[in-house]
């Protein structure tokens, strides 16, 4: 199986190929995120070097996530607008549920798709 690939720019253009290694998310107990400056601990490092360390290992691991996440958006949206379901949304719903315009959500159905088709390993046992 191939790895995913980068999710569609929403903005027409191409993401760059990267692939990251995530950082450990953490998730913080509930008394810490109710204090707005929480934030993983990084406002409480004082080591300039480990909050650089650190906060780039969150940025690139929050990156990955969104990246998957919109893999995860896109064969929805395929999924959703199949002509094949009796109950299939048009694409002018889909864009308004999912508060996208009309044109992005083509392109996403459109990558959902070619998901599909290349049986990418972010797909796992969606059916």
């Amino acid at each position: 199986m191939s790895e995913p690939r980068p999710a569609p720019d929403p903005r027409g253009t191409a993401p760059g190929s990267r692939r990251m290694k995530p950082a450990q998310l953490l998730f913080e107990p509930p008394e810490a995120t109710a204090d707005p400056e929480h934030f993983f601990g990084l406002e409480s490092m004082e080591d300039p070097g480990a909050l650089l360390g650190r906060a780039t290992e969150l940025t690139l691991a929050f990156r990955a996530a969104a990246d998957r996440a919109t893999e995860f958006q896109a064969l929805a949206a395929a999924q959703l607008t199949d002509p094949r379901r009796f109950d299939r949304l048009p694409l002018s719903v889909l864009a308004e549920r999912a508060e996208w315009t009309e044109d992005y959500a083509r392109k996403m159905v459109e990558f959902g798709r070619s998901l599909m088709r290349s049986g990418s390993a972010v797909l796992g046992d969606m059916d």
